[in-house]
């Protein structure tokens, strides 16, 4: 059996999985006040522990512990992650002070695709992709059945830049993909139109400004509003221009959505996100289109892709 830690933005998750892929025991944890590599990777290891204990394993005979961490990793080493404040950490032999398991570590999109490659959306598929949707915005490729890893930097597609000169991102480029399409991305562009529309159901849907969410907008809209179908309408628009870049460069069979913002309606996100991309991406001339879906496995996907990158490597 191996344990699967998912390391998102505000929260830590980790399920114990055997080697179908099913899910044995889950636990969820809040990162917190970030407090430096070495409480973080502590942190880590009794989560592992008590993941593993809660399914009945013996942590000390784990196969091995994998981890999805937002940002670039190598050789077991987070590289660089700009949404949690870490720079060439080696996670490996940290962990290694508590728990004496082996542990692989990869990107955090990666691993989502891996879980719904095996297990999800992405079943019977050999060219697969996924975009996750988050505080940032991920994405893991699984081309001719192997996970895509390159040297570490592969898949930060939330940091191509879809409008040159637009919003500081915190990788310190302007324009990027997740300062549009992201649930930051989101966020932000509700508040501006709220600024712009006193009178907008956004103000009441958020309890006068206080509780602005990636939610805000798309509810508000179910009901009519115009700044918040204004708001909504460019968020897919966004979304799709990075969409096709990624379609037209790699053509994958499938690609698949998660995170957050994907549990929107199909009315209101997926169905006008396929119609754009339809009537844009280049394949649209000849050859494979790739279908656009939902990812199956909702939270889980990262930490069952964590757990299973033995078998996509």
């Amino acid at each position: 059996m191996f344990v699967g830690i998912d390391v998102g933005g505000t929260n830590l998750k980790a399920g114990l999985v055997d080697e179908q892929g099913h899910l044995l025991a889950s636990r969820k944890s809040p990162l917190g006040v970030f407090q430096g590599p070495e409480k973080f990777v502590n942190t880590l290891a009794e989560l592992t522990m008590q993941v593993a204990r809660d399914g009945g394993a013996d942590p000390e005979k784990l196969e091995y512990v994998g981890m999805g961490i937002p940002g670039a990793v190598a050789d077991g080493t987070i590289v660089y992650t700009c949404n949690i404040p870490m720079e060439n950490v080696p996670i490996g032999q940290l962990f290694a002070h508590y728990l004496n398991v082996p542990v692989l570590l990869e990107n955090d999109a990666n691993c989502a695709a891996v879980g719904e490659y095996f297990c999800g959306a992405g079943r019977g598929t050999r060219d697969f992709a996924v975009i996750t949707l988050g505080t940032g915005i991920g994405g893991g490729f699984i081309l001719n059945g192997k996970l895509y890893a390159g040297g570490g930097m592969v898949g930060e597609v939330g940091h191509m830049v879809i409008c040159q000169g637009g919003v500081l991102c915190n990788c310190g480029r302007r324009g990027c993909w997740e300062t549009y399409a992201s649930a930051t991305g989101l966020i932000r562009m509700t508040r501006e139109a709220m600024e712009k529309s006193p009178d907008s159901l956004l103000w009441s849907g958020s309890h006068g400004g206080e509780t602005v969410s990636g939610r805000t907008a798309f509810l508000a809209a179910e009901q009519g509003d115009a700044a918040a179908q204004g708001v909504c309408e460019e968020y897919v628009q966004d979304l799709a221009t990075g969409v096709i870049n990624l379609i037209n460069i790699l053509q994958p069979e499938v690609l698949a959505i998660g995170g957050g913002i994907s549990n929107e309606s199909d009315a209101a996100l997926l169905y006008p996100l396929r119609e754009l991309v339809e009537r844009e991406c280049f394949a649209r001339h000849g050859g494979r289109l790739t279908r656009i879906v939902k990812t199956e496995l909702g939270n889980d996907a990262g930490i069952i892709g964590a757990a299973l990158l033995r078998q996509a490597i």
